[in-house]
């Protein structure tokens, strides 16, 4: 396969429009559509915009920059500083684009593993530093689920989609049932990936390779055999890494997902002033929304996050009508920036990485043939 079709797949045009049409359609309803119409519009004019709303605001905004910099310090840790400052930040703008444009399931790992591909570093390490990534994401959202229960107490998490556009879809029950059942797959793979990575690699390939010879599962018997020399090779590159390596590179997750999650809070604050309890509440919250973002369908969750905010968040806002209007702001802070970003740093990554070059000469090539 080509290094265009490789790379530029995840940046064709198809995987740009439809997220943006998704989350267009779904921003003009929660602003123009219901029985409130254009209602909507004019409760922006009650906010009330003080100082403090405006500093709330700002720190939002200050939050989004600081998990930037947790994936990109995580990044050029894992690489052992083989990646500069300049290489991660690029790194993590186009994986970052491709996770937006792609199924909250699939979400950007396989892109990662691309992009990272043309960095050349050593055979192994490309795909090591993105399974251990994924490996030190899981372990923050197993880690925190327990203590966001422990913190709220007898506060139930999950909403009860009252004024849900989809609520007869989905209830609080069902969505219960998805969530701990999420939660529980997540975990036995979190375990998994801990016994291949740090204690038997050989034995977590035999599995492995067991399971994908099974009738039922042999078509996946390609995508199996690369996972389990995958995970080898990220065992053989990282299990003996020292104990501030793990420290460093936790630190730079949980710096990452904290300030992912506390935007939200930021955002309320913007609205209404709220107590710690509440606070862990909403933080909480965010835990259960990010189960369903990452098994929606459309790409980066598009539209189905706008969706569920206000059924989440909406008892701490004063009024339905802006509720839905900070799930628009929600997404405008956290979501569309990356597409821009993606977009503007794509064409100066692949003339860093010779790829604009390996293309030209490929269309060449074409043509003379």
């Amino acid at each position: 396969m080509s290094a265009r079709s490789d790379v530029l797949k995840y940046f064709k045009p198809r995987r740009i429009i439809i997220p943006l049409i998704l989350g267009l359609v779904v921003s003009l309803y929660l602003l123009f559509g219901g029985q409130e119409g254009g209602a909507n519009m004019a409760s922006l004019k009650d906010i009330n915009w003080t100082l403090g709303a405006v500093w709330w605001l700002l720190a939002a905004i200050a939050l989004m920059l600081i998990r930037d910099f947790g994936y990109i310090l995580r990044l050029r840790i894992l690489s052992d500083k083989k990646l500069s400052w300049k290489q991660c930040f690029q790194i993590v703008m186009l994986w970052e684009f491709a996770s937006a444009v792609s199924p909250g399931a699939i979400g950007g790992t396989a892109a990662a593993v691309v992009i990272m591909a043309q960095e050349r570093l050593k055979t192994g390490l490309t795909t090591a530093i993105v399974l251990i990534t994924s490996f030190l994401d899981e372990v923050y959202y197993m880690v925190m689920i327990p203590i966001a229960f422990w913190a709220v107490k007898n506060t139930s998490l999950f909403p009860a989609f009252d004024d849900a556009s989809f609520q007869n879809v989905i209830n609080t029950e069902n969505l219960r049932v998805l969530f701990w059942g999420g939660y529980i797959f997540l975990f036995i793979w979190t375990l998994f990936l801990a016994f291949a990575l740090f204690i038997k690699p050989n034995i977590s390939k035999r599995i492995i390779l067991f399971f994908v010879s099974l009738p039922l599962l042999k078509r996946f018997a390609r995508r199996g055999e690369r996972l389990a020399n995958d995970l080898v090779s990220a065992s053989q590159e990282f299990r003996k890494k020292p104990f501030s390596f793990w420290l460093k590179s936790g630190f730079a997750t949980a710096l990452t997902w904290t300030a992912r999650f506390l935007v939200i809070n930021c955002l309320i604050l913007l609205l209404n002033q709220v107590g710690a309890h509440d606070q862990w509440v909403i933080f909480g919250k965010q835990l259960v929304m990010w189960i369903l973002l990452m098994i929606a369908i459309t790409p980066g969750g598009s539209g189905i996050a706008e969706l569920i905010f206000p059924a989440f968040m909406g008892v701490y806002l004063p009024t339905k009508m802006i509720s839905r209007q900070l799930s628009v702001l929600w997404r405008v802070l956290t979501y569309y920036p990356y597409i821009v970003l993606g977009l503007i740093v794509l064409p100066f990554w692949m003339k860093r990485v010779g790829l604009e070059e390996r293309i030209r000469r490929l269309n060449l090539r074409k043509k003379r043939g």
